[in-house]
């Protein structure tokens, strides 16, 4: 869906999360593609709740989710001191960190939301409170300023008339606006170019099928769906030209852990001559962790695996293994998109230098 913006034309843009007279909404993500519904989270249970479940989802967004959480805790808490706020922070802290492991926005967002409370340190409860709140409402406009630069780095990428594959959801869904992978894509056609998106539906949650494909129609960019099985096939017969997906978190030498399924792709991608790029704002990179070894996977419900809308698909009582992550090894990896740039190999110097400019 696009609108005239003088010369330029620009996609009307949802917000996944957002608030609204110091209400935190959130795209409800398991009710689509049937229903768009917007859901209200009061407290930081309910957000955490929503983080776990993945009503809310997608690296960035989870990010901006995790510190609206800290500031809901803050500005209901019944404190009347720094320290009796600071306790009920660390408590909100200690429940949303639990909620995935994997996503390195999920606690840079907490950790910019900690900085403004220790920098706060000696201020009246009330003005910290309000600039907590604040700090969150900066993280959303962030994002979105984020992915549009990064978008606009990444659709230099992509020649006119490509076909890019892309696994999981790394659109706006899965940001607070525009996307990362998708917000390539965008900006390609936001410039004038053609661009056909092949979706892998992305088992076991289906998130391409239900989510990718439905923003894609919305904007009117040209999508196919395909299963997870079919990329090789659609590689061999010369019908992908780039492969580009998100990350959830990327390691100090250009390892990027992104959902199951992706580091098959780059494989794929490598084997057929097909250049693999990661699409992902500097939130997501963690230069503690010097090797993608040192990411934490997450493991979800048997149930993911075993279930499709609470309908059985599996024997009862089978095994299952159901990691929401892979590592793709950075040789693999052509590029990483930012928003500081386009990043190459050798990606400890690339990603070093991006983090210096990002401070």
């Amino acid at each position: 869906m696009l609108a005239k913006i003088g010369a330029c034309e620009a996609f009307i843009m949802l917000r996944t999360v957002e608030w609204r007279e110091n209400k935190f909404f959130i795209i409800e993500q398991n009710r689509l593609p049937a229903a768009l519904v917007y859901i209200e989270l009061r407290s930081v249970e309910e957000v955490a709740e929503a983080i776990q479940s993945m009503k809310v989802r997608g690296a960035p967004a989870i990010g901006a989710a995790a510190a609206a959480g800290v500031a809901i805790a803050a500005i209901h808490s019944s404190a009347q001191t720094y320290d009796e706020l600071q306790r009920d922070i660390d408590a909100a802290v200690k429940i949303i960190r639990a909620t995935r492991p994997t996503a390195a926005n999920l606690f840079h967002g907490i950790n910019r939301m900690l900085a403004a409370l220790r920098a706060s340190a000696g201020a009246p409860v009330s003005e910290i409170q309000a600039r907590l709140l604040r700090t969150s409402y900066d993280l959303l406009e962030e994002d979105v300023e984020a992915n549009r630069r990064m978008g606009c780095h990444g659709a230099a990428l992509i020649p006119d008339g490509a076909s890019v594959l892309t696994h999981c959801n790394a659109g706006g869904l899965a940001t607070v606006g525009y996307g990362t992978a998708l917000g390539v894509v965008r900006a390609a056609v936001e410039a004038g170019k053609r661009v056909h998106v092949y979706a892998d539906e992305t088992r076991p949650r289906l998130q391409g099928a239900r989510l990718t494909t439905w923003e894609l129609m919305r904007d009117g960019i040209p999508v196919t769906l395909i299963a997870d099985n079919m990329a090789a096939s659609l590689m061999r017969q010369g019908k992908i030209d780039c492969v580009i997906t998100g990350a959830d978190r990327i390691a100090a030498n250009g390892d990027a852990a992104n959902k199951i399924g992706t580091y098959s792709l780059a494989v794929l991608a490598n084997a057929h001559g097909i250049p693999m790029y990661i699409a992902a704002p500097m939130s997501t990179v963690d230069l503690s962790i010097e090797t993608g070894a040192g990411i934490p996977i997450e493991e979800r419900s048997d149930k993911e695996m075993t279930h499709i809308e609470g309908v059985r698909i599996a024997p009862e009582g089978v095994n299952v293994y159901n990691p929401a992550f892979d590592v793709t090894p950075a040789r693999l990896i052509a590029a990483i998109i930012t928003e500081e740039g386009v990043l190459r190999p050798p990606y400890e110097e690339s990603l070093a230098w991006a983090a210096k400019r990002v401070g």
